[in-house]
């Protein structure tokens, strides 16, 4: 690695956000660690680091495990020597009313959004300290609520106030925090989301609200946003002298945020029924 190239870590990498921008990052000179649970299952971006030769690696990292974090960043900085940008990434989405939702399967989702974004945060500062520079970069999308994602919503709502409150701790050690709000993404995310098991019972007094909203979702998907857009904001926010806090990514999320902004209450709440209608 030459010395003037900084080093990424992105959590997530095996598709969707996390596969784009670790691509994204690799051919604009960073070198860039993409974690995944399974790296022996990934094909896509190692075809793409050969043919391109991009300065991308790719390491075992679970989000859920102290010792896979632990193991990840000790092998990043003993490799590289430093870590520049952390981009928390890794998560899922859990379908269901709350009330078909199990303590465990709600855990489940808490643990992987929340608590190993700050496993892995909690990693890598230290390091970042010691530098007395750094960016941490949280995939969010929590600034509304939405029927049949509730407690998917609520790990992203926690993300925001994570993030808030750590800008001002960190800001003496001259780390960013930075906070980057997707709406719709063209992604597998939404095939791979986790579905409630009593949410999949037709008896469930939820049941036909949520296939409205399956419904509807798959029609958002359809006018979503691509990958790359994300990833070209993450970019910029890895890359920019002075971030912001926030960045919106996608039309459809900007319109959200304007009806939040200028609506009453009832209005934006009737906004996203019709949405799921």
């Amino acid at each position: 690695m030459e010395s003037n190239q900084k080093v990424v870590i992105v959590t997530g990498s095996s598709s969707g956000i996390g596969l784009e921008s670790a691509l994204l990052l690799g051919r604009n000179g960073y070198t860039t660690y993409a974690t995944m649970r399974s790296p022996e299952k990934d094909t896509s971006i190692k075809a793409a680091i050969q043919k391109e030769g991009l300065p991308i690696r790719v390491i075992q990292l679970d989000v859920n495990d102290d010792s896979s974090v632990m193991n990840a960043v000790d092998h990043v900085i003993s490799e590289a020597g430093r870590i520049d940008v952390l981009i928390n990434n890794a998560g899922y989405s859990l379908g269901g009313a709350l009330e078909d939702l199990s303590t465990e399967e709600i855990k489940s989702q808490f643990e992987t959004n929340l608590f190993g974004l700050m496993r892995v945060t909690q990693a890598v500062l230290p390091t970042m300290r010691k530098q007395r520079s750094g960016r941490i970069i949280n995939i969010s999308s929590g600034i509304f609520g939405f029927p049949g994602l509730s407690v998917y919503v609520s790990t992203k709502f926690a993300v925001e106030g994570l993030s808030e409150s750590i800008a001002y701790e960190l800001e003496p050690f001259r780390i960013k925090v930075i906070l980057i709000e997707p709406g719709f993404v063209k992604t597998n995310f939404a095939h791979a989301m986790v579905v409630a098991k009593k949410a999949q019972d037709p008896a469930s007094p939820y049941s036909k609200m949520m296939q409205k909203i399956n419904a509807s979702a798959s029609e958002l998907i359809k006018n979503a946003s691509e990958a790359e857009l994300v990833a070209n904001i993450i970019l910029d926010a890895a890359s920019n002298p002075s971030p912001r806090l926030r960045y919106l990514a996608g039309k459809d999320v900007e319109s959200w945020a304007a009806g939040k902004k200028n609506m009453d209450e009832l209005e934006f709440f009737n906004m996203i029924k019709r949405l799921t209608a």
